[in-house]
C-alpha cells in the first residue's frame, strides 16, 4: 500500500493517523470524564486532567500533519457516486472534526493560560498564549465545554454515516479508509 493517497482508497499514512485520532479522541474524552470518580484535588483526579490536556494537544499537533496528508495526495472516490447534497454534507461534516481538532485543543491552551496553570506536554512545559484573566478563563471554559458535548455528537454522527454507508448503501466510503488486508 502506498503511503500517499490515491483516487481509490486513502494512504498509509491518512489511514494511520485517522485511527490514531479515534484512540485520541477516546482518551482525551475518557481521561476527562473519569476524573468524576476521583476527590478533587487528589493526584489520580490532577493525572487525568494532565492527560486530558496533553492527549488534546497531540490531537492539535497531528491534525497539522493530517491536513498535509490530504493535500499530498488526491482524494480517493466514493463509489457507486453519491448525490451532491450527499457529497456536500459529508464535506461539510468533514471541514467541522476538522475546526473540532483545531479549535478544541486550541482552546484548552488558552483556557489553561486565561487560568493561569502550567500547559503540560510530555514533559515540557508550553507557553501561555494569553495572561491569567478569571473572567476570560470561565468563558473559555464554558465554549470548550460546549465543544466537547459537540464533539460527542459529530463523532457519533461521523461513524453512524460511514456504518449507513457500509451496510445500507453499500458503497466503498468506509472501505476507503480501512487497513489494508493484504
Amino acid at each position: 500500500m502506498q503511503w500517499r493517497n490515491s483516487t481509490e482508497r486513502y494512504g498509509t499514512l491518512s489511514i494511520a493517523l485517522h485511527w490514531l485520532m479515534l484512540l485520541l479522541f477516546i482518551a482525551v474524552y475518557a481521561s476527562i470524564e473519569l476524573r468524576e470518580f476521583f476527590p478533587k484535588g487528589s493526584d489520580p483526579r490532577e493525572a487525568l486532567k494532565t492527560w486530558h490536556f496533553m492527549l488534546g494537544l497531540s490531537v492539535f499537533a497531528l491534525v497539522w500533519l493530517r491536513l498535509l496528508a490530504l493535500k499530498l495526495g488526491a482524494f480517493p472516490r466514493i463509489r457507486p457516486e453519491m448525490s451532491k447534497w450527499q457529497h456536500w454534507l459529508a464535506r461539510a461534516m468533514h471541514m467541522t472534526l476538522y475546526v473540532l481538532m483545531i479549535a478544541m485543543p486550541l482552546l484548552g491552551w488558552l483556557l489553561l493560560s486565561a487560568a493561569g496553570k502550567p500547559i503540560p506536554f510530555f514533559g515540557l512545559e508550553l507557553p501561555a498564549l494569553i495572561g491569567k484573566s478569571k473572567e476570560l478563563a470561565e468563558t473559555i471554559k464554558e465554549i470548550h465545554e460546549t465543544g466537547g458535548t459537540m464533539g460527542y455528537f459529530l463523532i457519533g454522527l461521523h461513524a453512524s454515516a460511514a456504518l449507513y454507508h457500509h451496510y445500507f448503501l453499500r458503497d466503498n466510503t468506509l472501505l476507503r479508509i480501512m487497513p489494508n488486508r493484504d
